[in-house]
């Protein structure tokens, strides 16, 4: 249970950096530029869909498909909510600054990444038949 635990722990704190590392750049070299910050957004959300699919097809070919998704998601929920509500005072401001519309839009923008990164490789590694239950079925 320990490293079930851990990987999910170490996961939610990869995605965390991503997300508090775009946040940072665009405080430093990119405040008050709509299409930049934009632009660093949309890079910080393509690279956490891209760890969530990459670990999706790591872990699915070693672990049952409902374990592989409940690790994944565990891992994303954690670290969104942290991104979501802690995220904001990294660019020097609030959650009630931001105001609840923004926050939301936040929300639904990075579970849309992470779902859709997962979605994608679990789907790419059962379309190959590499995944946990063919190779057992094998």
């Amino acid at each position: 249970m320990k490293e079930r635990w851990l990987r999910i722990g170490i996961l939610a704190g990869v995605l965390l950096a991503i997300c508090l590392i775009g946040r940072l750049v665009v405080r430093i070299w990119f405040d008050g530029e709509t299409d930049a910050e934009e632009r660093i957004a949309l890079i910080t959300l393509a690279a956490v869909g891209v760890v969530m699919a990459v670990l999706a097809v790591w872990w699915g070919r070693l672990r049952p498909m409902g374990v592989v998704i409940a690790d994944l998601a565990g891992a994303a929920v954690a670290a969104g909510l942290v991104n979501v509500f802690a995220g904001p005072f990294v660019n020097g401001t609030t959650p009630a600054q931001i105001g609840a519309g923004d926050l939301f839009n936040a929300a639904w923008q990075y579970a849309a990444a992470a779902a859709g990164g997962g979605l994608l490789g679990l789907l790419l590694l059962i379309m190959v038949g590499k995944d946990y239950k063919s190779q057992s079925l094998k």
